[in-house]
């Protein structure tokens, strides 16, 4: 879409919904700081507001007052969308980062699996084979691939066709339901600090430094402990996931 097409949806949508885009900037601006709070520093903010901007754009020329949702929910999920897009275009992730990351899952599934318990740092790392101090740099590099890993089924959340239709199937209904009340089990039954890091982040909305500040520990340990947190909870959902 280019800049003349973008703000003349922009005007279209104003004209039927009354729609003031620049009272909603600020909700660009706080998704993409709190995306930021997530990725490495090879992402910059400025971008995912520029990409976040020309969701909102679309969003304000595509609303549908009808289906149900208020503009600012569908404009959420739109803005979020549109920067996930522009960061998965430009994935720097390594392949080896991502098979680091599954082999920490399954680590930690084979040790709950045959002790019957949440797996130890120390354990999971002697499973690896690794050191315990090579175990958190690998929960370090892995952290910043996790951008919706808590809640993944949700990402046909941004798809097209989920986002213009409130219309779902009896059977992915009562699936997604279903997902959502094991996951809410297992991140009941994380340890005490997975769970807070978890509430924090995702109920709270703290990026990885407030958060260290309230726990009292560095950034660096909070993406570590977010990190594991992911894949224990990837372990145990496996079934779904």
């Amino acid at each position: 879409m280019t800049g003349t097409q973008a703000y003349a949806n922009i005007e279209k949508s104003t004209r039927q919904e009354a729609i003031d885009i620049e009272a909603f900037l600020p909700l660009v601006k706080k998704i993409a700081y709190h995306l930021k709070g997530r990725l490495p520093d090879s992402v910059f903010v400025e971008d995912l507001i520029q990409s976040g901007t020309i969701g909102l754009i679309e969003a304000a020329a595509k609303y549908n007052a009808s289906q149900g949702a208020s503009f600012e929910t569908y404009a959420g999920i739109r803005i979020r969308g549109a920067m996930l897009d522009e960061i998965r275009k430009g994935d720097w992730t390594p392949r080896s980062v991502y098979r680091k990351g599954r082999e920490v899952s399954e680590a930690i599934n084979r040790v709950e699996s045959r002790e019957g318990r949440e797996a130890k740092d120390e354990e999971v790392a002697a499973e690896l084979g690794v050191s315990l101090e090579e175990y958190y740099h690998i929960l370090q590099d892995t952290n910043s691939t996790q951008l919706l890993s808590i809640d993944e089924p949700d990402h046909d959340e941004l798809s097209e066709d989920r986002m213009v239709s409130s219309i779902k199937t009896p059977v992915k209904e009562l699936s997604d339901l279903s997902f959502q009340e094991q996951l809410s089990r297992e991140i009941e039954n994380l340890p005490e600090k997975e769970k807070l890091v978890m509430a924090l982040y995702y109920d709270e909305e703290l990026n990885l430094k407030e958060i260290g500040e309230v726990l009292g520990v560095s950034e660096s340990r909070v993406s570590q402990i977010h990190s594991q947190a992911i894949k224990r909870l990837r372990s145990r959902l496996k079934e779904w996931i």
